[in-house]
């Protein structure tokens, strides 16, 4: 979805991985919006663990509504299967900031996550972590 002075993101699924491209700013009306499109993929996957691979880009940072609509997405996830996150951070000066704000959130909703900076080694880690722990819940 493209919102020029709001940022804007794809979302597309691979097997039991989402993967979601996010660049620029990430206003309350760009997460809303985000919320809206990651439910429909989020009920398709619902039935299998599964996870999320998040690519940041450029100059974006959360305002606090969007932080806060970003945590509302992740619980709503979480409800519906998704076990773990990898975000990729490249390309932006703002980083260390962007990080903080997804620990912030990531932490907020006990959810396993981590950081990488290339795409390659966070779909390794993600495909992973949803194989053993798709193994651990089946042995339960």
């Amino acid at each position: 979805m493209q919102f020029s002075a709001h940022g804007s993101y794809s979302i597309e699924r691979e097997n039991n991985i989402l993967l979601i491209d996010a660049q620029g700013p990430f206003n309350e009306i760009t997460a809303k919006k985000y919320h809206q499109d990651i439910e429909i993929y989020t009920k398709q996957m619902s039935n299998i663990p599964w996870g999320s691979l998040i690519s940041f880009k450029g100059n974006g940072v959360f305002t606090p509504d969007a932080e806060q609509n970003l945590i509302d997405t992740t619980r709503f996830r979480i409800q519906n299967g998704m076990v773990a996150i990898a975000a990729v951070i490249t390309n932006s000066p703002y980083a260390d900031i962007l990080q903080m704000q997804l620990q912030r959130i990531y932490q907020t909703c006990c959810i396993q996550f981590n950081f990488f900076s290339d795409q390659d080694n966070a779909k390794l880690w993600l495909d992973s972590f949803i194989e053993t722990y798709a193994k651990n819940t089946a042995n339960i």
